[in-house]
C-alpha cells in the first residue's frame, strides 16, 4: 500500500505535505501540475494526509474511483 496525491493538489501544490514527510517521498517541480509520491518509498505514515489542507492525499484503498488514474500517475512521476 502507498498513498496517493489525486485531483485537489493540481495547480495547489501547497508543499505542508513535502515539510512533514520524514522519509522525503514527495516530489514535484515548479513547472508540474501537482505533487506526486514515490510509492517505493512511501512507509504509509499518514503525516501527509493530515498536513494538505485541500485533502488531496489518499491511501490507495481509499482513493475515489474517479480520481483512481493518480495511482498510476504519481507512480509514473518517479519513472523519469
Amino acid at each position: 500500500m502507498t498513498h496517493v496525491i489525486a485531483q485537489p493538489c493540481i495547480d495547489v501544490k501547497d508543499k505542508a505535505c513535502v515539510d512533514v514527510c520524514p522519509v522525503d517521498c514527495i516530489h514535484g517541480g515548479d513547472e508540474d501540475p501537482q505533487l506526486y509520491i514515490n510509492p517505493a518509498d512511501c512507509i504509509d505514515c499518514t503525516l501527509c494526509v493530515d498536513a494538505c489542507p485541500v485533502n488531496a492525499i489518499f491511501a490507495e484503498e481509499d482513493l475515489p474511483s474517479e480520481w483512481s488514474a493518480f495511482t498510476e500517475s504519481n507512480a509514473k512521476f518517479f519513472e523519469k
